[in-house]
């Protein structure tokens, strides 16, 4: 009696293997796919299609498999995001770390998931859009920030259009037509 494995059955571990790896490797890509980019001085705002970088204050972007959209302003991402159709897309919303950056410039290299992250609204600090919402990845940031220029620190969901709308008119550097 020949209790050996068939050479097809000997090889199926190898193959699941194979499969197993090229899963992940695709699974890899797709992550790296969806990770932030830089912004740069001709991007212009999926919104409203001003210049990106030509205003202070913390930047926005949703990155899905299909490409980037890129934001003048946090207030203008999550007010995008907030819009029935936008909320299918399997994209991944990244701002800038306002702690780890400065405000007239912020640094590209400390973008943050916006999911993750701790927002000042009500500032007196001025922005791309009426609402400025600074964003931070550290929440004691973004409670010194709130105790030294004003407003209240909000998590990504408690950003409603409602918070969006009130908070318009606290910075006084508006896009004209704003």
């Amino acid at each position: 009696m020949n209790l050996s494995y068939p050479r097809a059955m000997r090889a199926l571990p190898a193959l699941l293997l194979g499969l197993l790896l090229t899963a992940c490797g695709e699974a890899e890509q797709q992550a790296q796919a969806l990770a932030p980019t830089a912004f740069h001085p001709g991007d212009e705002c999926h919104v409203c299609g001003m210049l990106i970088v030509d205003f202070p204050g913390p930047k926005g972007q949703a990155v899905e498999s299909g490409g980037v959209k890129k934001f003048c302003s946090t207030a203008e991402m999550i007010g995008w995001w907030l819009q029935p159709e936008n909320r299918h897309l399997q994209a991944r919303l990244y701002v800038h770390d306002m702690g780890r950056s400065v405000w007239d410039q912020p640094d590209d290299e400390h973008l943050v998931e916006a999911s993750s992250a701790y927002y000042v609204a009500g500032t007196r600090l001025k922005g791309a859009m009426g609402v400025v919402l600074a964003s931070f990845a550290d929440e004691q940031a973004a409670h010194a920030l709130a105790a030294r220029e004003g407003g209240r620190v909000l998590r990504f969901e408690e950003i409603d259009l409602d918070v969006l709308q009130l908070g318009a008119g606290v910075s006084d550097y508006q896009h004209a037509g704003h």
